[in-house]
């Protein structure tokens, strides 16, 4: 199932044009994972999102090589785990990320955590800058960086990052983390935009409201939120039916009231890791 409406993008700070609705890969089991990613792909999902944690980029590389997408088309995205943070140990992880995707090159790869204890995301990061210069990904950002670990990126090397990618859902909006971002140019990714399950964000009657209003399901009413508040979204299913009811979500839009009643959701509810403790 496709639509004939096409994703919208938005224009990173190097110039780049990323979709906005993508599909996240984690938690996939890499035994599916070629399957999965080509549901997907059939839907119409053309932004893909994995990470070396994950176990999984041999089974989206096959799906890719399958699928008979040109390049250009694609836009991948994988991760720098907390293990190689660093500056060897950096480059080896983008070579064998590769390697396992089957690419000359990612369209975005990002530092996955700060892991503030270990201190190595500055040299992590001024190692991606080289990363993009040999052309082994176009873009470069960050995933889980709080305010204080942009800061130094930005303030030790020559580079933005062009991302974000942070837990977010309506319960966790993160307005710090993700006006500071704007203020400099980062675009926001959210992670877990529909709350991992972790509490009934889909049977609250804010979101129930929208979505009988427009005849779509809550989870749609949810990722179209993410969308109009400018976020690039990754809704992530193992189901055929739900990849392609998640990709369905570009023929309506929300009303001011109603994007202003799901914002005023927002309670400070982290469901994944804090930033600061994951090492």
């Amino acid at each position: 199932m496709s639509t004939s409406t096409p994703v919208p993008t938005l224009t990173l700070n190097d110039g780049r044009d990323i979709p906005q609705l993508g599909f996240g890969v984690f938690l996939v089991d890499p035994a599916e994972t070629e399957r999965i990613v080509t549901d997907a792909l059939e839907a119409g999902y053309r932004h893909i999102d994995t990470a070396a944690i994950y176990g999984n980029e041999e089974g989206v590389g096959r799906a890719l090589a399958a699928s008979g997408i040109p390049r250009d088309e694609l836009f991948i995205t994988t991760k720098l785990w907390n293990a190689d943070q660093g500056t060897a140990t950096a480059h080896a992880a983008i070579d064998t990320s590769l390697e396992k995707l089957g690419l000359d090159h990612v369209d975005l790869y990002l530092i996955h955590w700060p892991t503030p204890q270990k201190d190595l995301y500055l040299r992590s990061w001024l190692a991606l800058e080289e990363i993009k210069a040999q052309g082994k990904s176009t873009s470069i950002g960050v995933s889980n960086f709080q305010i204080e670990h942009l800061e130094k990126v930005i303030a030790g090397s020559d580079t933005v990052p062009a991302v974000n990618q942070i837990e977010l859902h309506p319960a966790f909006a993160q307005r710090d983390v993700t006006a500071f971002a704007r203020a400099n140019g980062i675009a926001i990714e959210a992670w877990g935009p529909l709350g991992q399950g972790k509490y009934p964000l889909l049977e609250l009657p804010e979101v129930g409201a929208a979505a009988t209003a427009h005849g779509k399901s809550a989870a749609q009413v949810v990722i179209r939120w993410h969308l109009q508040t400018g976020n690039i979204v990754f809704p992530k299913s193992s189901t055929k039916a739900r990849i392609a009811e998640n990709f369905d979500v570009l023929d309506f839009e929300l009303s001011a009231a109603e994007m202003a009643t799901i914002d005023s959701l927002d309670a400070g509810r982290r469901v994944g890791g804090h930033p600061d403790e994951v090492n």
